[in-house]
């Protein structure tokens, strides 16, 4: 492994083999890279003003944990995301604001772009129903088995399905059995 150090005005830089090489950078990570270039091109500012603050975020990430992120860190990112424009919409609408609805809306159907396929209603179901049988098995039922069927059912359905919404139908599931 042939190392060679550079002197120039008084600095050293270190050439390595692997210098100029994208270490472990995602696909997903990639992919919003790129789409973020078509943008630019397209002069399209709503997509373009989304993507970077993604990806402002996901390097906000990698900053604080000193590593890069993996497809599945940067799918939470973005479901975190979903999640506060879901948030923001439901805001809006309740006060009225129509201009920023349609701003929030438009970034939405940006980032859903980059979610993995949505889960149906009957695979939502069937996850739950599999979460909560387990459980049964276990002894654990009613309302206080709440964390425990979520904990299982996260990994299944993260970036698939709205999670408050499965939450919703876990707690109404507990509570009738």
């Amino acid at each position: 492994m042939a190392l060679a150090l550079f002197i120039f005005t008084g600095l050293i830089l270190q050439a390595s083999p692997c210098a100029g090489k994208l270490m472990s950078d995602s696909t997903l990570k990639v992919r919003l890279t790129d789409e973020m270039k078509t943008a630019m091109r397209a002069k399209d500012s709503v997509r373009l003003g989304t993507l970077r603050f993604l990806l402002a975020a996901i390097k906000q990430k990698e900053v604080d944990e000193r590593r890069e992120l993996t497809d599945q860190d940067i799918t939470a990112i973005i479901e975190r995301q979903v999640k506060q424009r879901r948030e923001s919409i439901a805001a809006f609408e309740q006060a009225g604001r129509a201009d920023a609805l349609e701003q929030e809306r438009a970034e939405l159907s940006v980032l859903q772009e980059f979610l993995p396929a949505a889960a149906d209603e009957a695979e939502i179901e069937a996850v739950v129903d599999e979460a909560l049988a387990a459980l049964a098995a276990e002894g654990a039922t009613g309302p206080s088995a709440m964390g425990k069927a979520m904990a299982l059912i996260k990994p299944r359905l993260a970036g698939r399905a709205d999670m408050s919404q499965v939450s919703r139908l876990v707690s109404a599931r507990l509570k009738g059995s």
